[in-house]
């Protein structure tokens, strides 16, 4: 099967299945290539600090609406989902460091249906990468409970939710002021 963990590598049949033959690459070569986001996730230093940065950029200079975000954020999690089973078979590990679209994703959850402007992003930022590193309960659990590119993403979204609802107590906090 192309999504079972333990499909032989090595046999015509997968070979055939997982070959794009047009450009001739390989479908896990492409989704490994999407799970670190290009090179980002090879960076030698904080490849998630760098990919939640990616994100910030994303949004600072697309700027979607709030509608479009919750769009944006089930497609990210599928394709994130997909592409993070695929790199924790090629990298040999759980959750490698080097796949940040999770970070990409969770900062998507960070930001939905909060304005777009500098002091969100910065306040979600930090908050984002505290809970994502932090995993306070549940997070952790989520991590654990689901296998494969399911758990990889899903820490990070609850770590988008609990930065998303400290982004909107700060706000209120500083109307009241």
């Amino acid at each position: 099967m192309l999504f079972s963990q333990g499909h032989d590598r090595g046999s015509r049949k997968n070979k055939f299945l997982l070959r794009n033959r047009a450009a001739g690459l390989r479908i896990p070569d492409i989704l490994k290539h999407t799970a670190t986001l290009g090179p980002i996730g090879y960076l030698p230093v904080a490849p998630g600090t760098f990919g939640t940065i990616v994100c910030v950029i994303f949004l600072f200079i697309v700027r979607p609406s709030g509608t479009v975000l919750l769009l944006l954020i089930p497609a990210f999690a599928v394709l994130g989902t997909i592409s993070s089973h695929f790199a924790e078979i090629s990298f040999g590990e759980k959750d490698s460091h080097h796949i940040v679209i999770d970070e990409f994703t969770g900062f998507l959850v960070s930001m939905l249906f909060l304005d777009i402007s500098i002091l969100n992003l910065m306040l979600a930022f930090i908050f984002f990468r505290f809970f994502d590193i932090l995993k306070p309960p549940p997070v952790r659990s989520f991590e654990t409970l689901f296998k494969g590119g399911t758990g990889v993403m899903m820490d990070d979204i609850m770590a988008g939710i609990y930065a998303n609802i400290t982004v909107r107590l700060c706000n209120l906090l500083i109307k009241t002021l």
